[in-house]
Formats: structure tokens, sequence, C-alpha cells
């Protein structure tokens, strides 16, 4: 597998015993992204699905409305960087700050001037049974997960059909890959639902704000700040989601 590799372990018990055995863990990917020439994102991702995670962090970031913005898109012969070009009138300019944008350390270098701001959210169109469904999918096991125990998960789904799942060591990766698929194969993102295996604090709620997708459903919690900005846009958010229950949060 090209994202893990294997690694020597010793468990040591209470008791004293040892146990040596060989497991396999994630592999880290690091991805360079150049808009128009310039050194634009440094993503620390997992090593797949790459273009649905390109097309899904331009989307969240505001470079690029649609698929149909991106030009073109290559990636070098390692997939370590990825040479993307926008609408040569597009105005980009240097971050204002190059800080951290996410746990697993990605960064944005750039952004784009006069990028739209995004409106009010559709009101949200769920059944529960559609919830339980993404929540007895995710509970089945994900490949890399199920290997390693070490990546987030993130579904796509639209009126009870699940259309695409991913995994990556960042839950904010995993998000962007599930967008990037949703737009590059013209799915409406206002129709959909996402599912993430991470908590939910504001940094996540403005990615699916961004994206135009108006449920956010979390295996875990959301923050108080996340809920605020999801009153302000009318994002649903639920959170607590397994097999036989959820929770629908409501800002006061």
């Amino acid at each position: 597998m090209n994202n893990t590799e294997i690694s020597d372990i010793t468990i040591i018990r209470r008791d004293g015993s040892k146990t040596e055995k060989e497991v396999r863990l994630l592999k880290e990917h690091e991805l360079r992204i150049l808009i128009n020439e310039k050194p634009a994102m440094n993503l620390v991702c997992t090593k797949e699905n790459l273009r649905e995670l390109v097309y899904g962090r331009l989307l969240t970031e505001g470079f690029i409305e649609k698929a149909a913005d991106v030009q073109k898109l290559w990636f070098c012969k390692y997939e370590a960087e990825a040479t993307v070009l926008l609408d040569e009138n597009a105005e980009i300019i240097e971050a204002e700050q190059n800080e951290k944008s996410c746990c697993t350390g990605n960064r944005v270098l750039l952004f784009r001037k006069g990028s739209r701001s995004p409106g009010k959210l559709p009101p949200a169109e769920y059944r529960p049974e559609w919830i339980f469904s993404m929540a007895d999918c995710f509970a089945k096991g994900m490949p890399l997960h199920d290997i390693t125990g070490s990546t987030h998960s993130c579904i796509l789904s639209r009126k009870g059909e699940i259309l695409f799942s991913c995994e990556d060591i960042g839950r904010h990766n995993a998000v962007d890959k599930a967008v990037g698929y949703g737009i590059l194969n013209g799915i409406p993102l206002s129709e959909c639902i996402l599912y993430t295996s991470g908590r939910v604090p504001v940094d996540m709620a403005q990615k699916a704000i961004a994206a135009g997708i108006p449920m956010l459903v979390s295996k875990s919690i959301p923050t108080t700040d996340a809920l605020e900005l999801a009153a302000e846009y009318n994002l649903t958010i639920i959170g607590k989601s397994h097999g036989d229950s959820m929770t629908i949060y409501e800002q006061r």
C-alpha cells in the first residue's frame, strides 16, 4: 500500500509481558499547490484522491466557484506538486498571514482578491434514515483506518444516496476531497449532506458554507462558535451521529 509502511512495535503490558509484532502506519504526503505559477498552498495529506483534494480546497478557500474555473491542472511525476491555471485576470495576492490552516499543518500562502462571499444556504432537505445510513456506512469501516487507525473520513450523499467516501490524515482534507468530487462530477452541492468523522469547530463549518452544502453531520460534536456561524448562514449541524441516535444542534 502506497499510503502505509510497515513498522516493528513492542507492546508492554502492566504485568510485564511483551509482544513484538509488525503493524502498518500511515505515511504523510506533502503536496505543494501553485496557482498561476505562484506558490499558493502547502498541504500535508494522504496520497489518494489528490485531484479531488485540490479542487475542493480551491473551492473552500474561495479561489474558484465551479470546476470550470480551473483552466488546467497537472501534477508532477511524484505528485508532490500540483500546478493550477486559473483565468489570467484572476487577481491572486499574498496572504496577510502564513499560518497553519488545520491540525496537519496545512498552510495557505495566497488568496484571491474579490472572491465571492458565501450567501445563506438553502434549507437542508433530509430524512433521519438518510443520516443513519451514513452512520452505518461509516461504522462498517474505512480501508486505511481499519489498517492504521489514524485517518479521518468523509462521506458525501444526496437524497439518501451515498455518492463518495474518502479518507485523509486531516479532517479538513477529507472534507475537501468530498467537495472536490462533487464539483468535478457536476453534483449540486446545495442538495448534498456531508458526514465527517471529526469534531466541528468553526473552520469546518466554514468549509461546508463555502461549498454551499446546507447540512454537516459529524460523529463528534460542534463548538458554540461553529453553531453561531451555522445560524448566520442557515447551516444545519447534526452531531453525535451513530447508528441508533443523532443530535440536532440549534443556536440560541
